[in-house]
């Protein structure tokens, strides 16, 4: 039985997820794509334009929550944007934690990517908010490492369940960040 247009839209763009995980962007073909999607390759084109269609979406979701993790820690002073956030961004990696794998594995490629141009200004003001706004060197050695080791991790394929691996991130960035924890 046929799937629904905006349906078919959506498996195959889990399909190329998944294929994006595990092969790469550019290890991954529009018609591994289909095959994966159980589509010809015609309904996979009808519904977007070619792998690179693909790919934009797919990043758009993280690219606008990372913006927006952004925008909300901007209305906070110093220390007050920490756990917030750590929060927010161990949540936003391991929702979208394939999208890092598939970023991480073409990185050279993936820098010039038009829908990720907003990601260096916004993981900057992360880093700020992370760093509790200071400017000691401490502090923002310390940002980036969250902001990497997070990362790493959720594009690591870590075999526990997202709540614990959720809690151990925010617990470990904190810890990072020189902030007690429970």
């Amino acid at each position: 039985m046929p799937r629904p247009p905006s349906a078919m839209r959506r498996h195959i763009l889990d399909s190329a997820l998944h294929l994006f995980a595990e092969h790469g962007f550019k290890g991954s073909s529009l018609h591994d794509i289909a095959v994966e999607a159980h589509c010809s390759k015609a309904s996979l084109l009808y519904h977007f334009a070619g792998k690179d269609a693909i790919l934009t979406e797919l990043l758009a979701s993280p690219a606008e929550g990372l913006s927006a993790l952004s925008e909300e820690l901007a209305a906070l002073d110093g220390e007050q944007a920490v756990e917030p956030a750590v929060a927010g961004f161990v949540g936003l990696a391991v929702r979208f934690h394939l999208e890092i794998k598939i970023i991480f594995a073409a990185l050279p490629d993936m820098l010039g990517h038009p829908v990720l141009a907003v990601i260096p200004e916004a993981v900057d003001r992360l880093a700020d908010a992370l760093a509790g706004r200071s400017e000691q060197p401490r502090a923002r050695v310390r940002a980036q490492m969250v902001i990497g080791g997070v990362a790493v991790t959720v594009a690591s394929d870590v075999d526990v369940d997202r709540d614990t691996l959720r809690a151990e991130l925010v617990r470990g960035a904190l810890r990072t960040l020189g902030h007690p924890t429970s």
